[in-house]
Protein backbone atom coordinates (compact mmCIF):
# COMPACT_ATOMS: atom_id res chain seq x y z
CA UNK A 1 0.00 0.00 0.00
CA UNK A 2 1.25 3.49 -0.84
CA UNK A 3 1.82 5.83 2.08
CA UNK A 4 0.00 9.10 2.74
CA UNK A 5 0.74 12.38 4.46
CA UNK A 6 -1.07 13.05 7.72
CA UNK A 7 -1.97 16.54 8.90
CA UNK A 8 -4.01 18.24 11.58
CA UNK A 9 -6.61 21.00 11.11
CA UNK A 10 -5.73 22.90 14.27
CA UNK A 11 -8.34 24.42 16.64
CA UNK A 12 -8.00 28.10 15.80
CA UNK A 13 -11.70 28.58 16.71
CA UNK A 14 -13.46 27.70 19.95
CA UNK A 15 -14.74 24.15 20.36
CA UNK A 16 -13.08 22.86 17.22
CA UNK A 17 -15.55 21.47 14.67
CA UNK A 18 -18.39 20.20 16.83
CA UNK A 19 -21.49 22.42 16.99
CA UNK A 20 -22.58 21.12 20.35
CA UNK A 21 -22.88 22.13 23.98
CA UNK A 22 -21.92 18.63 25.17
CA UNK A 23 -18.68 18.23 23.21
CA UNK A 24 -15.36 19.37 24.70
CA UNK A 25 -15.61 23.14 25.26
CA UNK A 26 -12.47 25.28 24.96
CA UNK A 27 -11.21 28.63 23.79
CA UNK A 28 -8.52 29.00 21.12
CA UNK A 29 -5.09 30.14 22.26
CA UNK A 30 -1.49 30.05 21.18
CA UNK A 31 -0.68 27.66 24.04
CA UNK A 32 -3.37 25.19 23.00
CA UNK A 33 -2.30 25.21 19.37
CA UNK A 34 1.39 24.99 20.32
CA UNK A 35 0.62 21.84 22.30
CA UNK A 36 -1.32 20.35 19.40
CA UNK A 37 1.28 21.15 16.73
CA UNK A 38 4.30 20.15 18.80
CA UNK A 39 2.64 16.83 19.63
CA UNK A 40 1.78 16.37 15.95
CA UNK A 41 5.40 17.01 15.02
CA UNK A 42 6.56 14.54 17.69
CA UNK A 43 4.36 11.83 16.17
CA UNK A 44 5.57 12.47 12.64
CA UNK A 45 2.61 14.41 11.25
CA UNK A 46 3.53 16.00 7.94
CA UNK A 47 1.57 19.25 8.16
CA UNK A 48 -0.73 21.50 10.18
CA UNK A 49 -3.25 23.93 8.72
CA UNK A 50 -5.23 26.72 10.35
CA UNK A 51 -8.43 28.14 8.91
CA UNK A 52 -9.47 31.78 8.88
CA UNK A 53 -12.90 32.49 10.32
CA UNK A 54 -14.05 36.07 10.86
CA UNK A 55 -17.54 35.57 12.28
CA UNK A 56 -19.04 32.67 14.17
CA UNK A 57 -22.45 31.01 14.20
CA UNK A 58 -23.57 32.07 17.69
CA UNK A 59 -25.98 29.88 19.63
CA UNK A 60 -25.57 28.54 23.15
CA UNK A 61 -22.16 27.13 22.23
CA UNK A 62 -21.06 30.48 20.74
CA UNK A 63 -19.74 28.34 17.91
CA UNK A 64 -16.68 29.92 16.26
CA UNK A 65 -17.48 33.27 17.86
CA UNK A 66 -13.92 33.22 19.22
CA UNK A 67 -11.12 32.86 16.67
CA UNK A 68 -7.45 33.64 16.33
CA UNK A 69 -5.92 35.00 13.12
CA UNK A 70 -4.27 32.43 10.88
CA UNK A 71 -1.05 34.04 9.62
CA UNK A 72 0.10 35.48 12.94
CA UNK A 73 -0.65 32.18 14.70
CA UNK A 74 1.27 30.11 12.14
CA UNK A 75 4.21 32.51 12.28
CA UNK A 76 4.40 31.96 16.03
CA UNK A 77 4.09 28.19 15.60
CA UNK A 78 6.83 28.28 12.96
CA UNK A 79 9.22 29.56 15.61
CA UNK A 80 8.52 26.66 18.01
CA UNK A 81 8.64 23.79 15.48
CA UNK A 82 11.39 22.43 13.26
CA UNK A 83 10.05 19.87 10.79
CA UNK A 84 6.28 19.98 10.32
CA UNK A 85 4.92 21.94 7.36
CA UNK A 86 2.59 24.81 8.21
CA UNK A 87 -0.24 26.29 6.14
CA UNK A 88 -1.96 29.59 6.95
CA UNK A 89 -5.25 30.64 5.39
CA UNK A 90 -5.73 33.91 3.52
CA UNK A 91 -9.23 35.35 3.26
CA UNK A 92 -8.57 36.95 -0.11
CA UNK A 93 -11.26 39.62 0.20
CA UNK A 94 -9.49 41.08 3.23
CA UNK A 95 -5.85 41.37 2.16
CA UNK A 96 -4.15 42.42 -1.11
CA UNK A 97 -2.11 39.66 -2.78
CA UNK A 98 1.14 41.63 -2.59
CA UNK A 99 0.78 41.92 1.17
CA UNK A 100 0.03 38.21 1.58
CA UNK A 101 3.03 37.40 -0.63
CA UNK A 102 5.25 39.43 1.72
CA UNK A 103 3.66 37.91 4.82
CA UNK A 104 4.30 34.42 3.44
CA UNK A 105 7.91 35.32 2.66
CA UNK A 106 8.33 36.51 6.24
CA UNK A 107 6.99 33.26 7.70
CA UNK A 108 9.18 31.34 5.25
CA UNK A 109 12.21 33.07 6.76
CA UNK A 110 11.16 31.67 10.14
CA UNK A 111 10.50 28.17 8.76
CA UNK A 112 12.38 27.85 5.45
CA UNK A 113 10.65 25.52 3.02
CA UNK A 114 7.92 24.63 5.51
CA UNK A 115 5.26 27.23 4.80
CA UNK A 116 2.30 27.46 2.44
CA UNK A 117 -0.84 29.52 1.86
CA UNK A 118 -4.41 28.22 1.79
CA UNK A 119 -6.60 30.32 -0.53
CA UNK A 120 -10.01 31.08 0.98
CA UNK A 121 -12.44 32.62 -1.48
CA UNK A 122 -15.21 32.90 1.12
CA UNK A 123 -18.68 31.36 1.40
CA UNK A 124 -20.14 33.13 4.48
CA UNK A 125 -21.09 36.66 3.41
CA UNK A 126 -21.54 37.88 6.99
CA UNK A 127 -17.82 37.49 7.66
CA UNK A 128 -17.09 40.24 5.16
CA UNK A 129 -20.21 42.41 5.19
CA UNK A 130 -19.61 43.19 8.88
CA UNK A 131 -16.44 45.02 7.77
CA UNK A 132 -17.86 46.54 4.60
CA UNK A 133 -15.79 44.16 2.46
CA UNK A 134 -18.49 42.02 0.83
CA UNK A 135 -18.71 42.86 -2.90
CA UNK A 136 -22.27 41.63 -3.12
CA UNK A 137 -23.69 38.19 -3.83
CA UNK A 138 -22.55 38.46 -7.45
CA UNK A 139 -19.09 37.64 -6.03
CA UNK A 140 -20.14 34.01 -5.76
CA UNK A 141 -20.10 33.92 -9.54
CA UNK A 142 -16.61 35.33 -10.07
CA UNK A 143 -14.72 34.45 -6.89
CA UNK A 144 -12.46 31.94 -8.62
CA UNK A 145 -11.61 34.48 -11.32
CA UNK A 146 -10.64 36.79 -8.46
CA UNK A 147 -8.61 34.00 -6.81
CA UNK A 148 -6.86 33.20 -10.10
CA UNK A 149 -5.55 36.75 -10.44
CA UNK A 150 -4.68 36.78 -6.74
CA UNK A 151 -2.45 33.71 -7.03
CA UNK A 152 -0.87 34.92 -10.27
CA UNK A 153 0.24 38.13 -8.57
CA UNK A 154 1.73 36.23 -5.62
CA UNK A 155 3.52 33.74 -7.83
CA UNK A 156 5.07 36.51 -9.94
CA UNK A 157 6.35 38.22 -6.81
CA UNK A 158 7.74 35.04 -5.29
CA UNK A 159 9.39 33.88 -8.50
CA UNK A 160 10.64 37.15 -9.99
CA UNK A 161 10.54 39.67 -7.19
CA UNK A 162 8.36 42.04 -9.23
CA UNK A 163 4.97 42.14 -10.90
CA UNK A 164 3.32 44.27 -13.57
CA UNK A 165 0.22 42.07 -13.63
CA UNK A 166 -2.82 43.68 -15.22
CA UNK A 167 -6.15 41.98 -14.70
CA UNK A 168 -9.77 42.78 -14.06
CA UNK A 169 -9.40 42.71 -10.29
CA UNK A 170 -5.73 43.52 -9.67
CA UNK A 171 -3.31 45.87 -11.38
CA UNK A 172 0.34 45.96 -10.34
CA UNK A 173 2.70 48.78 -11.27
CA UNK A 174 6.28 47.56 -10.92
CA UNK A 175 5.30 45.99 -7.57
CA UNK A 176 8.40 44.73 -5.77
CA UNK A 177 9.10 41.96 -3.27
CA UNK A 178 12.43 41.23 -1.62
CA UNK A 179 13.66 39.03 -0.12
CA UNK A 180 11.95 36.19 -1.93
CA UNK A 181 11.27 32.74 -0.45
CA UNK A 182 14.22 30.47 -1.22
CA UNK A 183 12.22 27.32 -1.98
CA UNK A 184 8.91 28.83 -3.05
CA UNK A 185 5.61 28.79 -1.20
CA UNK A 186 3.05 26.04 -1.73
CA UNK A 187 -0.53 26.98 -2.59
CA UNK A 188 -3.43 25.05 -1.09
CA UNK A 189 -7.04 25.25 -2.26
CA UNK A 190 -10.28 23.68 -1.12
CA UNK A 191 -12.29 23.79 -4.32
CA UNK A 192 -15.25 21.42 -4.33
CA UNK A 193 -17.38 22.89 -7.15
CA UNK A 194 -16.52 22.33 -10.78
CA UNK A 195 -14.97 25.79 -11.00
CA UNK A 196 -13.13 25.25 -7.73
CA UNK A 197 -11.63 21.98 -8.97
CA UNK A 198 -10.57 23.68 -12.19
CA UNK A 199 -8.86 26.45 -10.20
CA UNK A 200 -7.03 23.91 -8.04
CA UNK A 201 -5.89 21.91 -11.07
CA UNK A 202 -4.26 25.02 -12.55
CA UNK A 203 -2.91 26.93 -9.58
CA UNK A 204 -2.76 24.81 -6.41
CA UNK A 205 -0.19 22.31 -5.23
CA UNK A 206 -2.75 20.55 -3.02
CA UNK A 207 -6.54 20.57 -2.90
CA UNK A 208 -8.67 19.59 0.05
CA UNK A 209 -11.56 17.21 -0.46
CA UNK A 210 -14.27 16.76 2.14
CA UNK A 211 -14.79 13.33 3.59
CA UNK A 212 -18.42 12.22 3.50
CA UNK A 213 -20.76 10.29 5.75
CA UNK A 214 -20.24 8.36 8.98
CA UNK A 215 -17.76 5.48 8.69
CA UNK A 216 -17.87 5.59 4.90
CA UNK A 217 -14.15 6.18 4.29
CA UNK A 218 -14.22 5.99 0.49
CA UNK A 219 -17.42 7.96 -0.16
CA UNK A 220 -15.38 11.06 -1.05
CA UNK A 221 -13.77 9.24 -3.97
CA UNK A 222 -15.70 11.09 -6.66
CA UNK A 223 -14.26 14.44 -5.52
CA UNK A 224 -10.70 13.16 -5.79
CA UNK A 225 -11.47 11.51 -9.13
CA UNK A 226 -12.70 14.87 -10.45
CA UNK A 227 -9.42 16.46 -9.41
CA UNK A 228 -7.39 13.66 -11.04
CA UNK A 229 -9.36 14.11 -14.25
CA UNK A 230 -8.92 17.90 -14.19
CA UNK A 231 -5.14 17.65 -13.79
CA UNK A 232 -4.93 15.51 -16.91
CA UNK A 233 -5.89 18.63 -18.81
CA UNK A 234 -3.39 20.89 -17.06
CA UNK A 235 -0.47 18.46 -16.89
CA UNK A 236 0.16 19.40 -13.26
CA UNK A 237 0.44 17.16 -10.22
CA UNK A 238 -2.00 18.31 -7.54
CA UNK A 239 -2.34 16.13 -4.48
CA UNK A 240 -5.71 15.56 -2.85
CA UNK A 241 -5.81 16.03 0.92
CA UNK A 242 -9.00 14.58 2.46
CA UNK A 243 -10.58 16.00 5.60
CA UNK A 244 -12.02 13.67 8.26
CA UNK A 245 -13.09 13.99 11.86
CA UNK A 246 -11.89 11.18 14.11
CA UNK A 247 -13.72 10.10 17.26
CA UNK A 248 -11.82 7.11 18.61
CA UNK A 249 -11.56 5.23 21.90
CA UNK A 250 -10.48 1.90 23.33
CA UNK A 251 -13.74 0.22 22.30
CA UNK A 252 -16.48 0.71 19.75
CA UNK A 253 -18.97 1.28 22.56
CA UNK A 254 -16.97 4.12 24.13
CA UNK A 255 -16.43 5.88 20.81
CA UNK A 256 -20.11 5.69 19.82
CA UNK A 257 -21.13 6.86 23.28
CA UNK A 258 -19.14 10.07 22.64
CA UNK A 259 -20.88 10.58 19.31
CA UNK A 260 -24.29 10.07 20.96
CA UNK A 261 -23.41 12.59 23.68
CA UNK A 262 -22.28 15.22 21.18
CA UNK A 263 -25.46 14.85 19.15
CA UNK A 264 -27.61 15.23 22.26
CA UNK A 265 -26.12 18.69 22.70
CA UNK A 266 -26.50 19.84 19.07
CA UNK A 267 -26.73 23.64 19.04
CA UNK A 268 -29.86 24.28 16.98
CA UNK A 269 -29.42 28.05 16.91
CA UNK A 270 -25.87 27.84 15.54
CA UNK A 271 -26.93 25.22 13.01
CA UNK A 272 -29.74 27.48 11.82
CA UNK A 273 -27.25 30.31 11.29
CA UNK A 274 -25.00 28.03 9.25
CA UNK A 275 -27.95 26.99 7.10
CA UNK A 276 -28.96 30.60 6.45
CA UNK A 277 -25.44 31.55 5.37
CA UNK A 278 -24.78 28.50 3.18
CA UNK A 279 -28.05 29.16 1.31
CA UNK A 280 -26.95 32.61 0.11
CA UNK A 281 -25.05 31.23 -2.88
CA UNK A 282 -28.17 30.36 -4.85
CA UNK A 283 -26.18 29.20 -7.88
CA UNK A 284 -23.80 26.92 -5.96
CA UNK A 285 -23.38 23.56 -7.62
CA UNK A 286 -24.07 20.32 -5.82
CA UNK A 287 -20.38 19.74 -4.99
CA UNK A 288 -19.64 23.20 -3.55
CA UNK A 289 -18.54 23.92 0.01
CA UNK A 290 -21.74 25.92 0.57
CA UNK A 291 -23.90 22.94 -0.36
CA UNK A 292 -21.87 20.60 1.82
CA UNK A 293 -22.40 22.95 4.77
CA UNK A 294 -26.20 22.86 4.53
CA UNK A 295 -27.01 21.10 7.80
CA UNK A 296 -28.88 17.88 8.05
CA UNK A 297 -30.70 17.09 11.27
CA UNK A 298 -28.25 17.12 14.17
CA UNK A 299 -25.24 17.89 11.97
CA UNK A 300 -22.95 18.62 14.91
CA UNK A 301 -19.93 17.76 12.72
CA UNK A 302 -20.62 20.34 9.98
CA UNK A 303 -21.62 17.42 7.73
CA UNK A 304 -17.99 16.41 7.33
CA UNK A 305 -16.85 12.83 6.97
CA UNK A 306 -16.47 11.29 10.43
CA UNK A 307 -14.74 8.07 11.46
CA UNK A 308 -16.00 6.62 14.73
CA UNK A 309 -14.80 3.50 16.49
CA UNK A 310 -12.03 1.68 18.27
CA UNK A 311 -8.43 2.58 17.51
CA UNK A 312 -8.15 -0.55 15.37
CA UNK A 313 -11.32 0.26 13.45
CA UNK A 314 -10.28 3.86 12.79
CA UNK A 315 -6.82 2.77 11.61
CA UNK A 316 -8.38 0.34 9.14
CA UNK A 317 -10.77 3.00 7.81
CA UNK A 318 -7.94 5.51 7.36
CA UNK A 319 -6.08 2.89 5.33
CA UNK A 320 -9.17 2.66 3.12
CA UNK A 321 -9.04 6.44 2.65
CA UNK A 322 -5.38 6.18 1.69
CA UNK A 323 -6.22 3.55 -0.91
CA UNK A 324 -8.42 5.86 -2.99
CA UNK A 325 -6.65 6.86 -6.20
CA UNK A 326 -5.26 10.38 -6.11
CA UNK A 327 -5.18 10.67 -2.32
CA UNK A 328 -1.95 12.35 -1.25
CA UNK A 329 -2.83 12.93 2.37
CA UNK A 330 -5.42 13.00 5.13
CA UNK A 331 -6.12 16.02 7.33
CA UNK A 332 -7.58 15.14 10.71
CA UNK A 333 -9.91 16.85 13.15
CA UNK A 334 -10.36 15.51 16.67
CA UNK A 335 -13.15 15.97 19.19
CA UNK A 336 -10.54 16.62 21.88
CA UNK A 337 -7.40 17.82 20.10
CA UNK A 338 -4.69 17.37 22.73
CA UNK A 339 -5.82 13.90 23.75
CA UNK A 340 -6.83 13.07 20.19
CA UNK A 341 -3.37 13.74 18.73
CA UNK A 342 -1.78 11.68 21.51
CA UNK A 343 -4.17 8.78 20.95
CA UNK A 344 -3.67 8.92 17.20
CA UNK A 345 0.11 9.01 17.52
CA UNK A 346 0.35 6.14 19.99
CA UNK A 347 -2.68 3.95 19.26
CA UNK A 348 -3.95 4.54 15.72
CA UNK A 349 -1.00 5.46 13.52
CA UNK A 350 1.11 2.41 14.51
CA UNK A 351 -1.70 0.21 13.15
CA UNK A 352 -1.96 1.99 9.78
CA UNK A 353 -0.36 0.23 6.83
CA UNK A 354 -0.40 3.53 4.94
CA UNK A 355 1.89 5.12 7.53
CA UNK A 356 4.52 2.42 7.77
CA UNK A 357 7.97 3.99 7.56
CA UNK A 358 6.55 7.52 7.67
CA UNK A 359 6.13 8.22 11.38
Amino acid sequence: MSTVDIGVFIPIGNNGWLISTTSPQYMPSFELNKQVVQKAEKYGFDFALSMIKLRGFGGKSEFWDHNLESFTLMSALAAVTSKIKLFASAAILTLPPAIVARMATTVDSVAPGRFGVNIVTGWQAAEYSQMGLWPGDQYFGYRYDYATEYVQVMRELWERGSSDFKGEHFKMDDCRLSPRPKDGVKIVAAGQSGRGIEFASRYADFNFALGAGINTPTAFGQATARLVEATKGTGREVGSYVLFMVIADETEEKAWAKWKLYNEGADGEALAWMKSQSAKDVKADAHSTAKSMEPTEGAVNLNMGTLIGSYEKVAAMLDEVAGVEGTKGIMLIFDDFVQGVDNFGTKVQPLMKSRQGRA
